[in-house]
């Protein structure tokens, strides 16, 4: 599957620079990650898979992240997402659920979750036979192209999930979508009036979108597609400063040391979050708090290595077509997750509160 997926990534990566220009990811790349068995890998191999959300496959799932993370950013989101749901689907869902998101899958389809929701919400209107859906959700990562995508509505016993059947694009507003980076991952606002949901298109019970560690705990997914894209801005450094006989220029030499290190402490944070988040033995507050420290981690990292790149290759590598402006905008925009001060005092609070020890993994 490695191998395989390093393919795929050449595919990716060359259509890059294309995806960012137009605001949409070639049908190429698509075909291409359905092809490859990349798309159906998180499934059980009872459902066509590898059983790439299996916990002890977790590390082979950080690995894959990096590979398409490095390669595009926008794509890498896309899949994170389509893991997060098939993930959703498997653990919560029946077997005729997850039989029918596979087919799917396997006949080209993408997943994804899709949570945010404006002011006046996302509503469900009826009974518990059949409800219909009043509302939108926005900020929704491949709005375009996603036709089977999980999405939450709010319940007094918490958080439901649906699995729906869409025409991809169908409902779909990009208006609104005009970021400095990630535009081909396409968030956009989808509108579900009039969408009918019932018990078979329910996912589970209540309340189980939010169980942690799972909710909070699969950050480090997102975290190791951002770490590719730091690692491919290093290699692009360093072969830029080859190019132009800038090698042995100590500052230089610094600045790529700084890359290094920044690059290699992420993967220890990002590699440990994966084995914890499948680690049963573990309690889920201590995964949480541990994934919440990696977070913040990656970001610091991000942001410097950026910064090194950025005052190394000077005006160049702010200039189109070099692929280091593109990565460096994509990954800023990737970078402003959810609640970054909440996950940072949640994780303080945790080691305030003798869960997780500063001194030793637990």
């Amino acid at each position: 599957m490695l191998q395989r997926t390093k393919e795929f990534a050449q595919i990716a990566g060359d259509a890059a620079s294309r995806a960012d220009a137009t605001g949409s990811i070639d049908q190429a790349v698509w075909s291409a990650l359905c092809d490859t068995g990349i798309s159906m890998a998180p499934f059980s191999p009872d459902f066509g898979g590898i059983g790439l959300s299996d916990p002890n496959q977790q590390t082979t799932l950080c690995a894959i992240l990096r590979l398409i993370g490095g390669a595009d950013l926008a794509v890498a989101r896309l899949f994170e997402g389509h893991v997060n749901a098939v993930m959703l689907v498997s653990r919560y869902g029946t077997r005729p659920q997850i039989e029918s998101l596979a087919r799917s899958v396997k006949q080209g389809g993408l997943s994804g979750v899709w949570g945010a929701e404006d002011a006046h919400g996302l509503r469900r209107l009826g009974n518990s036979a059949s409800w219909l859906l009043e509302g939108k959700k926005i900020l929704a990562s491949g709005a375009g192209v996603i036709a089977r995508p999980l999405v939450t509505v709010g319940s007094p016993d918490g958080h439901i999930l649906y699995l729906l059947n869409l025409e991809a694009g169908k409902r779909a507003d990009m208006s609104s979508w005009t970021p400095l980076g990630m535009k081909a991952s396409a968030s956009g606002t989808i509108d579900l009036t009039g969408v009918i949901v019932g018990p078979s298109e329910q996912i589970g019970d209540a309340g189980n979108y939010m169980r942690q560690p799972f909710f909070s705990g699969g950050a480090w997914r997102f975290c190791a597609a951002q770490l590719g894209a730091m690692e491919q801005l290093t290699e692009l450094y360093c072969a830029q400063l080859r190019a132009r006989s800038r090698e042995s220029d100590p500052y230089q030499l610094e600045r790529v040391a700084h890359c290094a290190a920044a690059c290699r402490t992420t993967l220890f944070w990002v590699e440990e979050a994966a084995r914890q988040f499948a680690d049963e033995n573990l309690k889920p507050a201590a995964i949480v708090a541990f994934t919440n420290f990696t977070r913040m981690v990656t970001e610091r990292a991000a942001l410097d290595v950026m910064e090194c790149v950025q005052r190394g290759t000077g005006l160049s590598g702010l200039m189109r077509p070099n692929p280091i402006e593109r990565i460096c905008r994509d990954l800023a925009t990737y970078l402003r997750q959810p609640v970054p001060d909440m996950a940072m005092s949640d994780a303080a609070r945790a080691v305030l509160a003798g869960e997780l020890a500063t001194g030793a993994l637990l």
